[in-house]
């Protein structure tokens, strides 16, 4: 079983990171006032400001300051400021033992996805597939919060993953199935294929979701996924939003999971509103799932906290 991080609430403390991309400043400070008013204690990462061109600082840098918030007895979460690009290099200079031993609370989406899955891979520890600093804004809807604190905040025993109103999950294959979830986002995922990083589905359910990406390019992921056997390995597969994610050759996102996944008779349910979409559910990376796509149904079976 996976290593549950402690119970978030409020009053405790939030240690903001940078672990890819640059935020503008006066993003940043505008978001942390809404953790603030919220009750929360906020630090910063040296780097949480730093602009390096693509990336905010080097991967030594980045990486140091997430090391530095799970040194820290007083942080209780670690939450990305945004996910951006470069998330991946700075893999080889977390120290996972460490992480092991100081299990926290992490948050993000996006390219923050590798982080997600190294940590469980290496260091054992449930993760967040959920809100980063850029969503606590007024716009952000109560099913995104409702979502993100009953995942970090409550201590229940089972929960029922649900879509928002008027948003159905949709069974394309039934089955049922019970396995750790993995997963996020595709592009950044695809990218750790061959690396040391590489995302582990055997015996898991994949999730993956994707935005503004053409249909072109979402065939090349979901073909180099079934070339390098994740499809097959996984016990089940869930397939979130597209958002923005244009018709190419006539071939929608719709499409390429009828004609590929599909026929591989993995239970399949699709529509999961969560990473990139405007609705994000929470999923806890490590925790054991049931996967009912007969009755479409997705259930996190074990508290994801302590």
């Amino acid at each position: 079983m996976a290593i549950r991080p402690s119970l978030l609430q409020r009053g405790d403390t939030i240690g903001l990171v940078t672990p890819g991309s640059s935020l503008e400043p006066n993003v940043i400070n505008a978001r942390v006032q809404v953790l603030r008013d919220m009750g929360f204690t906020v630090v910063f990462g040296s780097h949480v400001y730093s602009h390096n061109g693509i990336i905010a600082a080097t991967p030594q840098q980045r990486a140091e300051d997430i090391m530095n918030m799970f040194r820290d007895p007083s942080v209780k979460m670690i939450l990305s400021t945004r996910g951006g690009t470069g998330v991946q290099t700075i893999l080889p200079y977390l120290d996972f033992g460490v992480i092991n031993n100081s299990p926290k609370i992490i948050s993000g989406y996006s390219d923050t996805s590798v982080l997600l899955n190294s940590l469980y891979l290496y260091s054992n520890l449930i993760t967040f597939h959920s809100l980063m600093l850029i969503d606590f804004r007024s716009e952000t809807p109560a099913y995104n919060y409702d979502q993100f604190f009953k995942a970090t905040s409550t201590l229940a025993s089972s929960r029922i993953i649900e879509n928002p109103p008027d948003i159905p999950l949709i069974s394309l294959v039934p089955g049922n199935v019970t396995g750790p979830i993995v997963g996020g986002n595709m592009t950044s995922l695809v990218n750790t294929l061959g690396t040391p990083y590489e995302i582990n589905t055997k015996g898991k359910i994949l999730f993956l979701e994707e935005t503004h990406t053409p249909a072109t390019l979402i065939f090349r992921y979901l073909t180099q996924f079934l070339m390098a056997g994740k499809f097959q390995d996984c016990l089940g597969i869930i397939m979130g939003d597209c958002t923005n994610c244009p018709v190419s050759y006539n071939t929608s996102y719709a499409d390429l999971i009828n004609n590929l996944l599909v026929p591989l008779g993995k239970p399949l349910i699709i529509n999961l509103a969560t990473g990139h979409g405007y609705y994000k559910a929470a999923i806890p990376i490590g925790a054991n799932v049931n996967l009912n796509s007969t009755d479409t149904v997705l259930t996190v079976l074990e508290p994801t906290v302590s």
